[in-house]
């Protein structure tokens, strides 16, 4: 039987909302400090100690050239970083603001229009609209080409 629903960990990035597969989540973390790494891409924050494990942070708002939410103090105590496990490799992805965990039927999905926002099309799997405007799905396995993953992975293992 194919499941006709999908979950997803949403969160706010800029002025939109995220979502990605609940099977591609590790876990969500509240901001820790990070570590730069020397010669980094723009976008690669750094490094951070997860229970021993070594995690490079990527800033999609530095990837993708989206300005931070603006957040109320009691939201910025839901900011952080949403830990992906992506091809074998764990990524810390900082977001604005957790959301919460949605269930959607996959018939909701609609394909992105061409320009919704920052983040291009390819990078986007679809789109669900909502009371509240839309929540883009996010296909995290294209966010990143192979080249850049391996380049990540060797300055993770070169600390």
């Amino acid at each position: 039987m194919i499941d006709t629903t999908l979950q997803l960990v949403t969160f706010q990035l800029g002025v939109e909302n995220y979502g990605i597969d609940i099977m591609d989540v590790k876990e969500i973390y509240s901001v820790q400090e990070v570590r730069d790494i020397p010669n980094a891409p723009s976008y690669v924050e750094g490094i951070f100690n997860l229970r021993g494990d070594i995690i490079p942070v990527i800033n999609l708002h530095k990837r993708f050239h989206l300005r931070k939410a603006e957040l109320t103090e009691d939201e910025e105590l839901l900011s952080g970083f949403i830990i992906i496990n992506l091809d074998g490799m764990q990524l810390g992805v900082i977001i604005d603001k957790v959301l919460r965990v949605v269930t959607v039927d996959r018939d909701q999905i609609q394909p992105p229009p061409q320009m919704i926002t920052g983040i291009g099309t390819e990078y986007i799997q679809g789109v669900i609209h909502q009371d509240s405007g839309y929540l883009i799905i996010l296909d995290i396995h294209r966010l990143f080409d192979p080249d850049e993953l391996q380049q990540i992975g060797l300055m993770n293992r070169s600390r």
